[in-house]
Order: C-alpha cells, then sequence, then structure tokens
C-alpha cells in the first residue's frame, strides 16, 4: 500500500516543525516546506533524533509567491496523492492600530490569510480529482476572540475563521475534510515580535502596551508544549471517520470561549482590562 503524503507550510520552526515530525512519526512521508531551506537545521536534527528524516522531503515555498507555489505544484507532479496540507505558515505583528501603517497589515494578511488560500487552491484540484483529502488550517485563539495589541494578528486569524467554514461547505461533497486547530498560548517563538514592539517615546499607548507585554511575559512560564498540538494534528490527519471543524487546545482556551459564549461584551472587556490595568496602569476610560 502507497504511504500516504502530507504537506506542511512553514515548517521550519514552531509548530510547522514538531507537526512535521509527529506527522512522519504516524507513517505520512511529508512534505516540509519553508522559505528557506537552510534554516532546517533544527528540523533536521529532530527529524535524525526521532528516526524519522527518511520520511521528510524539503522544499522552498514562500506562500505569498505565485512563483513559488507553482514550483511546489511541480514538485508534486512527481507523487502519487496528497492526502493532507497543514497550513501552518504565519506570523504574528502586535502594535496598537493608530500607529500601525496600513502596508504592515497587509503583510501580515499576504501570509497568514493570502497565503492559505493560494496554497490551498494548489492543492485542492489534486485532492479533488482523487476524491479525498484533508486541510488542516493553524488558527489561534486569536481568531475566536481579539485581544488588544494584537489587532492585524487577530484579523488575519478572524478572516481564516471564516474563510474555512465556507471552505468546509464547499468540500464536503468531494470528500475533502477543512479542520481549525485553535491554539492559546504555546511556547513557540511567534510572539517574539510583539516582546520586541518599538515605539515612540510619546506614544499615548505606550504605558498601555508595557502592560500587554508584561501580562504576555508573565503567562510565559504557563505556555504549554507545542508538541500537545503536534500529536492532536496527527491524530486528525489519521482519523478514519469526519473530523469537527474546531479543535481549541490549550491551557484556559476551552473557557474563554465559553465566557465569550455567555458574557455580554462589556463584563469581557471589564475583566480584559482590568487584568492588564493590575500589571502596568493602562489607559483611562
Amino acid at each position: 500500500m502507497s504511504r500516504k503524503t502530507a504537506i506542511v507550510t512553514g515548517a521550519s520552526r514552531g509548530f510547522g516543525m514538531f507537526c512535521t515530525i509527529e506527522l512522519a512519526k504516524a507513517g505520512f512521508h511529508v512534505i516540509a516546506t519553508m522559505r528557506n531551506v537552510e534554516s532546517a537545521e533544527t528540523l533536521i536534527n529532530l527529524a535524525k533524533k526521532n528516526d524519522v528524516f527518511n520520511l521528510i522531503t524539503l522544499h522552498p515555498l514562500d506562500v505569498t509567491s505565485r512563483d513559488s507555489i507553482h514550483q511546489l505544484k511541480k514538485a508534486l507532479s512527481h507523487y502519487r496523492n496528497v492526502d493532507m496540507l497543514l497550513n501552518n505558515a504565519g506570523f504574528a505583528l502586535g502594535g496598537f492600530s493608530e500607529e500601525i501603517p496600513i502596508e504592515e497589515y497587509r503583510s501580515q494578511f499576504e501570509t497568514n490569510f493570502f497565503g492559505v488560500i493560494a496554497v490551498t487552491q494548489a492543492i485542492l484540484p489534486i485532492m479533488r480529482a482523487q476524491g479525498h483529502g484533508r486541510i488542516i488550517n493553524m488558527s489561534s485563539i486569536s481568531g475566536r476572540f481579539g485581544f488588544p495589541g494584537l489587532s492585524p494578528y487577530t484579523a488575519s486569524k478572524h478572516a481564516l475563521e471564516g474563510y474555512s467554514e465556507s471552505l468546509r461547505l464547499e468540500l464536503r461533497p468531494y470528500g475533502i475534510d477543512v479542520v481549525l486547530v485553535e491554539p492559546g498560548s504555546y511556547q513557540t517563538n511567534i510572539w517574539a515580535s510583539v516582546d520586541a514592539i518599538e515605539m515612540k517615546a510619546d506614544s499615548p499607548y505606550r504605558s498601555y502596551l508595557n502592560g500587554i507585554v508584561e501580562e504576555i511575559k508573565a503567562g510565559k512560564t504557563k505556555h504549554g508544549d507545542p508538541q500537545e498540538v503536534a500529536r492532536l494534528v496527527a491524530q486528525i490527519a489519521l482519523q478514519s471517520n469526519r473530523p469537527k471543524l474546531r479543535y481549541p487546545i490549550g491551557k484556559g482556551v476551552k473557557m474563554n470561549l465559553f465566557l465569550k459564549s455567555i458574557l455580554p461584551w462589556k463584563m469581557l472587556e471589564s475583566i480584559i482590562l482590568n487584568k492588564i490595568s493590575k500589571t502596568v496602569s493602562g489607559p483611562k476610560e
């Protein structure tokens, strides 16, 4: 029986790297894609440590480049099938909306949202022709819950959630499943850009940002192991029955979503703003 094939975007680090390893351990041949394959040293070492390096093929892919995606399509012509796609490539842009240039919002969406669409459109004809497939989109708790100082990232993930809902309904008659994995806070480097936000000394948001950054730092000791998310992705990939649309995962994630579903927004915003103001005095109403 031929081995199943999985494609992972953003595979050189974070969730993408650990998902690549777990999928290979589960028996998939994994096409691990990333902007620069020279950045895959950690992935390669981890694959060798887990004795799955022979099940992983590195391939350069910039999800924002039409030419790069075309090269991936050409490479896939050598494979009998493509059983799974994990759209994981992404980054987090932080800051306050008034001070973030619109070009940076566009850059955030080019990778986190339009990049997902572009890669998915490239893979769908293959999956539809073979009559089966599974697409897992790496979302976030930020795709369901807005947070201050993260509007570009939050907006891109909200867009991904809506796209995935529609896509699932479109593809179900063709034997293709669409799934959203929604992690909370994990030990990955995606928040490095938030910690490194540069702000003018006279910015009216400086004290507010300090509160947010301190709150993020205070919670880092409670961040989960990203391998937990990777194992979930592998389980979904192997699942024989139709998977659910959404899989929230991480400490406090399900509780936050539950509270959002039952509490008035006025109460929710008071809880969030009060939590931030306890760390560093924030803006006054």
